[in-house]
């Protein structure tokens, strides 16, 4: 069984990587690139046309994933805190959501330390990338991302036509312009893929941040603030907040 003094001396390096991974998953959530893929099949209009090689890009990040990393990352801090502060006091009070209790017997100083770590959450899931609205997507199941339907569109090719303004006389050539008349010479199919969640996804994450942050509140106001007893808490929290 560890003592206190322990676990306050790895606390400080397991905040310092919760913090490098939380920093990797903004900067990976917020690059529209990294979620965003397509696949271009081109085909031309005749067996004379030009034939050009098909286009993808993958999906690189799925929100979903950095969620699921998130997560575990933050489980390490939650629970090296949480051992922390069961020992350091007794005022206790259980944190309960709709009548589930998503954390029992919770210390306030840990009670202080959730409401933070929420309030970083609930910025984080605000930011989280969503599916254009604009189109309409259904989820693949062969890659595990969302995709729109394919959409067909022309490829056309500009070709010079003659165009003439006065006959040709005795004594004068025709007078002849020259335009460029847009002809269609292939197709293109296209379907977008996302690695971005369903708006409706993101409401619910931060329904879910919200009630538990006041369910913390509501906890901290309740409590009334040697060797540990380990803490396993993360898994309740992200399991709540990002199942």
């Amino acid at each position: 069984m560890a003592k206190l003094n322990q676990i306050i001396a790895v606390e400080k390096g397991v905040k310092s990587k919760s913090l490098q991974d939380v920093t990797a998953a903004h900067q990976k959530v917020q690059k529209p690139a990294l979620l965003a893929g397509i696949s271009r099949t081109y085909q031309p209009k005749d067996e004379e046309g030009e034939q050009l090689p098909p286009e993808s890009t993958r999906v690189q990040v799925r929100a979903e994933d950095v969620l699921r990393e998130m997560g575990a990352s933050l489980t390490r801090l939650f629970d090296v805190t949480a051992t922390k502060d069961w020992a350091n006091c007794t005022a206790r009070a259980d944190v309960t959501v709709d009548g589930r209790t998503i954390v029992a017997d919770v210390p306030v100083g840990y009670l202080l330390f959730l409401e933070k770590q929420l309030t970083e959450l609930h910025a984080f899931v605000k930011k989280l990338p969503t599916l254009d609205a604009a189109e309409a997507w259904a989820q693949d199941p062969s890659t595990d991302w969302w995709k729109t339907d394919p959409v067909r569109t022309i490829r056309t090719k500009k070709v010079p036509r003659n165009h003439v303004k006065a006959e040709a006389t005795e004594k004068h050539p025709a007078q002849v312009e020259v335009y460029y008349e847009d002809v269609p010479i292939g197709y293109w199919t296209t379907v977008k893929f996302s690695g971005a969640l369903p708006a409706r996804r993101v409401n619910e994450l931060l329904d879910r941040v919200e009630k538990l942050q006041q369910a913390v509140k509501f906890a901290r106001e309740d409590a009334n603030g040697d060797e540990v007893t380990d803490q396993r808490v993360g898994d309740a929290v992200f399991g709540y907040l990002f199942g």
